[in-house]
């Protein structure tokens, strides 16, 4: 009887116990969509956020929120999660308007990007999803140029931009992406030659850049694996390359090719197969293969190699690589008699080999050089051979992309560097217009002999070489130069429209005056170009001489940064520094009047300068003003955070045009950057983000068609614009 409850209660027991087991089990069921529902991150849903808010809010986009709400867990529209992370965002065709917002690089996970067949206006952001693999913003309404952060999105294997109206050069941001597959660039605007930094494309498959306005030839291309290649409705010229024949679909029509064959192939690189040869008709238009005997008989002769020609070929290789190595050892000796001189291949004569000014390591990182450009013909090199600490010797060399003109096309062009052609005059010579037989305008720089002494003559062409390489749709492109009987001179773009210093200081029309949001697109452009100086080019590019004076605007009031890269010619005497701190007094960060030290940081500041110029209006050192308000800097930045202080200080040629929240921003941009101590002004790109910022928020209101131009007119009717800016 004893055993009885003990078997009662072990039952009992058991029954709890499954019972129990099964309401766990039961509430692990229904609470399991609960727990796997995880929130998404953070960045991800402000970045969503934003873009629909710059999308002006489309009803299209079920789910979307402006604040609040969860995209992976409600099912935003378009939007695929991969746990908390956004990986893609899919909204083709859905009548999108607006913009892409401001935020768009804090999606660190995104991966598919596609906004395609939409009316999405205004520029690609500067600053894209990091990590994509494939971005599509074809068939929209897109203007600019192509962003520069593209050149760091190693994972991308696909974009297509096509049918928007993007402008300007390509741009050189393709030298690390060489797992590229597909580019498309057709019907757009694009100008200027294909950039060197598609030859880095070594997977490149289809490559469309069709009707556009690009020049030049296809050269960068050979040696790409493509299978697709239209540069149909273009202004290419010269030959075709043979190895391009060869490509299954071909189209190229609508240029201006050479009719005649092309030239035969350079003796030292390898004869392209019977089967590549290149017919001027035969993928016009069609993308045709050459016909199939042609490539059976080329199979054939391949197969008929005999046992003797292949003993041949090894027998000659090894012979030429003998002759290599002998040639090799010459030069070494040869190396050992004349360390430190500076040999000028195809400028300078047998005779002139008698420079014997050594170049220190230190001098050699200073050389301001753009290691992601890929080198152009091997017969413009400037070679320096150098000492190194070691003893050994190391060798640079760096490659001229700019044209070599005689000094009598300049001349001729510049009816003899008359006074009617001069258009400016700098610290290093007088600038003259040239109009050369084509039509074309350039703008010439005549460097004065007295401001080079004969070490910094000798380290012209390898400013020239570095200088040319500077690639930016903001910067101002080095055209040419001529180094012939002793003269020294640049030929760069001609920009028509005056520098930023004479429209904000001498407009000769006091009716009209650079509207508020034509002056945020100046500075967000001047700032995209000194971020380029100081953080795409490796090593950094140090402007030193940053002012409002070399700010180019073109007809559409785009800025282009002028002089970059003239650092490397400035003399080092007491002179000439004090001529150039005078010549650009007032925008002089103080590290730099107190100790003659120049940095990136300097040139922050000299930015921060040309920003109050745009807001005030004024110059940065003005003598016919009180003493209190005769230094730019020193009035305006007490200031910068007084609203009512503020408002005073705007220039009067704007008349009360301008959103005050948009003049707030712009004046903290400013404080930040002419403060007193360099280490704590921001680095450029943080200059870039807040002035995109600034942009963007104002994009989200229509803007008024009289705005377009630019420029904003004094007249009683006129309303204040995009005041939420």
């Amino acid at each position: 009887m004893a055993g009885k409850p003990t078997a009662l209660s072990f039952s009992l027991v058991l029954s709890l116990t499954q019972s129990l087991f099964m309401l766990v089990f039961l509430v692990f069921i229904f609470a399991l969509p609960l727990l796997v529902q995880c929130n998404t991150d953070p960045a991800d849903v402000q970045a969503l956020q934003v873009m629909y808010t710059s999308l002006n809010s489309p009803s299209q986009l079920t789910n979307w929120k402006s604040n609040g709400g969860d995209p992976c867990a409600e099912s935003w529209k378009g939007v695929t999660c991969e746990g908390s992370a956004v990986v893609s965002i899919q909204l083709s065709g859905l009548g999108l308007s607006g913009t892409m917002g401001y935020l768009l690089s804090d999606l660190m996970s995104l991966r598919t990007f596609d906004l395609s067949d939409n009316n999405i206006q205004e520029s690609i952001p500067y600053q894209l999803p990091p990590n994509l693999t494939s971005l599509n913003l074809a068939r929209n309404n897109l203007s600019g140029s192509l962003p520069y952060s593209i050149s760091s999105m190693l994972s991308l294997t696909y974009l297509n931009v096509s049918s928007n109206s993007l402008s300007q050069s390509v741009g050189d941001v393709f030298s690390n992406l060489s797992i590229f597959t597909t580019l498309d660039l057709s019907f757009n605007n694009f100008s200027g030659d294909l950039p060197s930094s598609f030859s880095a494309l070594s997977n490149l498959s289809t490559l469309n850049v069709q009707n556009n306005q690009l020049t030049g030839s296809l050269d960068v291309l050979t040696g790409l694996p493509l299978t697709t290649l239209n540069v149909a409705n273009n202004h290419f010229s010269g030959w075709i390359p043979r190895e391009l024949s060869s490509i299954p679909n071909f189209i190229y029509d609508g240029n201006s090719f050479e009719n005649s064959p092309a030239p035969p192939t350079p003796p030292h690189t390898p004869p392209s197969s019977p089967g590549r040869s290149h017919d001027n008709h035969r993928h016009s238009g069609s993308g045709d293969n050459s016909p199939q005997s042609s490539n059976a008989q080329s199979t054939e002769s391949d197969k008929e190699i005999s046992a003797g020609a292949t003993i041949g070929i090894t027998v000659g290789s090894a012979i030429i690589l003998l002759i290599a190595l002998l040639a090799v050892m010459f030069c070494i000796r040869k190396n050992k008699k004349d360390i430190g001189a500076i040999i000028s291949l195809g400028s300078r004569s047998a005779g002139k080999n008698n420079v014997n000014t050594e170049i220190e390591e230190q001098g050699v990182k200073n050389i301001a050089a753009v290691t992601d450009l890929k080198p152009p013909p091997a017969e413009k090199l400037v070679v320096e051979r150098l000492q190194g600490n070691s003893g050994s010797i190391k060798r640079m060399k760096s490659p001229i992309t700019a044209t070599s003109y005689t000094v009598a096309s300049l001349q001729t062009a510049t009816n003899s560097l008359s006074q009617e052609f001069l258009i400016g005059e700098g610290s290093l010579g007088r600038v003259y217009k040239g109009e050369f037989p084509n039509g074309k305008a350039m703008a010439i720089k005549k460097i004065d002999n007295a401001a080079l002494s004969l070490q910094e003559e000798d380290n012209f062409l390898e400013a020239v070489s570095n200088m040319s390489r500077l690639r930016h749709p903001n910067l101002l492109s080095l055209v040419g130069y001529c180094a012939e009987h002793g003269q020294r001179l640049l030929v760069y773009e001609y920009i028509g429209n005056g520098s930023l210093h004479d429209v904000l200081h001498f407009a000769d029309d006091g009716s009209k005056t650079l509207s508020w949001n034509a002056r945020v697109r100046v500075a967000l452009g001047t700032a995209r170009a000194l971020e380029y100086l100081h953080e795409v080019c490796l090593p950094s590019v140090v402007h030193r001489n940053f002012k409002s004076a070399n700010i180019l605007l073109d007809d559409e009031l785009n800025p282009h940064l002028s002089d970059c890269g003239l650092a490397a010619l400035t003399p080092n005497t007491e002179r000439q520094v004090s001529t150039q701190m005078v010549g650009s007094f007032g925008y002089s960060a103080p590290e730099f009047a107190l100790s003659g030290v120049y940095t990136v940081k300097s040139d922050v500041y000299s930015f921060g300068v040309v920003m109050l110029e745009l807001l005030t209006g004024r110059k940065p050192l003005d003598s016919s003003r009180v003493r209190s308000e005769q230094s730019l800097v020193r009035w305006a930045t007490p200031q910068l955070h007084d609203i009512d202080a503020l408002a005073k200080m705007v220039d009067p040629g704007l008349n009360g045009m301008y959103p005050a929240k948009s003049l707030s921003r712009f004046a903290d941009i400013i404080a930040l950057c002419v403060q007193a101590e360099p280490e704590f002004r921001p680095p450029m790109s943080e200059v870039v983000q807040a002035l995109v910022r600034l942009v963007q928020r104002a994009s989200v209101v229509k803007r008024r068609s009289s705005d377009d131009s630019g420029f904003a007119y004094k007249t009683p009717e006129h309303e204040a614009l995009d005041m939420s800016f």
